[in-house]
Formats: C-alpha cells, sequence, structure tokens
C-alpha cells in the first residue's frame, strides 16, 4: 500500500537523522578544547552551509534526481526564525553546556529536544498527541531530571540548563520548520547553515576567539556537514511525513547513540545514574515508537506544492505544462475526503480530533 511505504520513508528519515546528529556531539565535544564554544557553533553550521550548497549544484547538474518545491517569498520569515532560534541560539548554548558537561550526560539530555518539540506541537499547533505519547514524555522528562540533578543548594548544573536552552531553541525550531517541511529540505538546510555559520564565525572573530590549526576547522566542519546538515535534510523530511511530535520521538535516539559512542569509544562513565536516566528514556522512546493510529479522518479542500506521487491522496488532473514522470513537483489541489487508514499528522493529516 503507497500509504504504508509513505510513512516508513518518514520513520526511516527521522531515524537517520538521530543517528548522525547523536554520533556528532561526542566529537563536538573532542573538539572543544581547542575552539571556543562560539566560534564552534559557527564553523558546525558553516559547514552545513557549504557542504549542501556543494550538493545541491551536483543535484541541480543531474537532471535524474527528483525535484522539491522551492521555497517562496511567503517562507522567508519563517526561514529567519528557524535561523536564528535553531542556527545561532540553540548551537551556541550546546557548546557552552559542553565545556562543563561529560559528552555522555550532555548526549543523554539533548533528549529533552524530542519534549519541547512535542509540547510545543501539542499546546501550540494543537498536533494529536495520545495518552501513550504523553506517558512516553514524562518517562523521558524523569531521566532528564535524574541525569542533570546536581542536588544540594545549586539543583541544576549550569552547564545542563545551558543544554536545556539549546533543546528549547530547537524544539521552537523544529515546529517551525514543520510549516516549510513541503518545500526543499536541502535549500532550507543550506540557507540556515550559511546565514547561522556566517554570523556567529563572525561574531565570535569580533568578540576575540581566534581560529584554529586547519585541521581542526576542517573537522568541525566536517562534523557539522554530516551531524547537523545532512542530519537536519533527514529531519525535515521526517516533519513532512510524521509531523513534528512523532519525529521528534523517533529523534530521541540520537542522545543514546551518542551516550553510547562517548563511553565506547571517549571512555565516560558509566555510572549507575546514567544507566537509570537511559532506562526511563528507553522507556518512553518505546512507548513513542509503539503507537498506531487509526481512524476514519476527513481531508478538506486544499491547494499546496511539493514533491508527490499519485497515491490515494493525488488523485488530480494534471494542467499543460505540469511534470509528467514521478515523483514530481508542481502546485495541485486536493478535492475535500473521506476515508480511514493508519496515519500520522504529516501535511496532509493535520485535522481535529
Amino acid at each position: 500500500m503507497p500509504g504504508f511505504i509513505y510513512l516508513h520513508v518518514g520513520i526511516a528519515a527521522a531515524l537517520g537523522s538521530a543517528v548522525l546528529f547523536g554520533v556528532s556531539t561526542p566529537f563536538a565535544k573532542e573538539l572543544l578544547g581547542d575552539i571556543s564554544p562560539w566560534l564552534m557553533a559557527g564553523l558546525l553550521y558553516l559547514g552545513v552551509g557549504l557542504g549542501l550548497g556543494t550538493l545541491k549544484r551536483v543535484r541541480t547538474i543531474r537532471h535524474d534526481v527528483p525535484r522539491e518545491a522551492p521555497l517562496r517569498r511567503a517562507d522567508f520569515g519563517w526561514l529567519a526564525a528557524i535561523v536564528l532560534f535553531g542556527g545561532v541560539a540553540g548551537p551556541l548554548l550546546l557548546m557552552i553546556g559542553l565545556t562543563t558537561t561529560t559528552a555522555s550526560t550532555a548526549s543523554l539530555l539533548l533528549n529533552l529536544e524530542g519534549l519541547a518539540t512535542l509540547a510545543i506541537a501539542w499546546f501550540v499547533y494543537r498536533e494529536n498527541v495520545d495518552l501513550r505519547i504523553g506517558i512516553g514524555a514524562g518517562s523521558i522528562l524523569l531521566g532528564a531530571v535524574i541525569l542533570s540533578w546536581q542536588g544540594g543548594i545549586d539543583g541544576f548544573s549550569g552547564g545542563s540548563l545551558a543544554i536545556a536552552g539549546a533543546c528549547l531553541c530547537w524544539g521552537i525550531d523544529n515546529n517551525l520548520t514543520r510549516k516549510l517541511s513541503s518545500a526543499d529540505p536541502i535549500q532550507i538546510a543550506m540557507i540556515k547553515g550559511l546565514v547561522a555559520g556566517s554570523c556567529n564565525v563572525l561574531l565570535a572573530l569580533y568578540t576575540g576567539a581566534v581560529l584554529p590549526a586547519g585541521w581542526h576547522v576542517a573537522a568541525a566542519m566536517g562534523i557539522g556537514f554530516f551531524g547537523y546538515g545532512i542530519s537536519l535534510v533527514l529531519f525535515i523530511y521526517g516533519l513532512r511525513h510524521l509531523g513534528s511530535a512523532r519525529t521528534g520521538a523517533y529523534f530521541s535516539l540520537a542522545p543514546f547513540i551518542g551516550a553510547a559512542v562517548a563511553v565506547l569509544a571517549f571512555g565516560d562513565d558509566a555510572t549507575p545514574r546514567l544507566g537509570v536516566a537511559a532506562l526511563l528514556m528507553g522507556i518512553g522512546l518505546y512507548l513513542h515508537l509503539a503507537e498506531r493510529h487509526d481512524h476514519e479522518h476527513r481531508h478538506d479542500e486544499q491547494t499546496h506544492e511539493h514533491a508527490h506521487t499519485h497515491d490515494d491522496h493525488h488523485q488530480h488532473e494534471h494542467l499543460p505544462g505540469d511534470p509528467a514522470g514521478e515523483p514530481h513537483v508542481h502546485m495541485h489541489r486536493h478535492a475535500a475526503m473521506i476515508h480511514r487508514h493508519p496515519h500520522y499528522p504529516d501535511i496532509h493529516h493535520r485535522h481535529r480530533h
């Protein structure tokens, strides 16, 4: 069934995004001894912009690669907010947090990004979240509290709070990016990387940061290209197919990947508190992944533009000049319809419950 394949494309994209971002955190931590946090944040996103710019150029030359819908003028206000929260504030707070927090702890704390994404999707955008998803989110939050609590008067460490602030920024970023998820993910991530990377690098140098050796710069940009750039492209595909809350839930795998790499490859301690927190977060992740959503629902009439094939949701007429072959991109209209099948709140299923 086309719908079955469609859902699994989104799940694979979200999980691929999580793996790449998770692996990047301990490697970024290792480089921070030689690069200032602000400069590091800039180099990571500059690697995103330059790397994806090259990839976009190659894709343009290869006419056999399916096209994506371009960003339109009305999208650039949303894109500016995405760059501010996700490209400037989020990476800077994470790099500040990493200076005083172990890589394994920081990796598991990044579970809060999925929780922030889910909460904003639920309360602000009214995306459907059932009891299973709510319990899973609570389990993830409890694990994060156990992991970051330092005891005594000070409570949470400054590094943990900085990482939590980064997660909030990325939660806002993820929900704003959902509004653009029908457009070209590479174009979105490329612009975000170029603008955020350039701004952070220039501001870091202006405030006294010094560029490290060339190999450090290349390593930071390489980590950024894969761990932030390719990961972000896959995350946007996940948003398109799964919605914000579910993509954030699948993305919660990232901290476990990062913590495992930090312990196995970089010698971080596998403490009992780390194990308890990981268990609670693992339970929350399982509850998210085991969800099944199936009910009769109504599609209102809708007109939009994105890459698509003629599946159950795309039975429309073509006008002269519309592209042949599939997948293809053109403005198209969806007629109102009522049917039932398993689904997530993707770009065609953002209905009331």
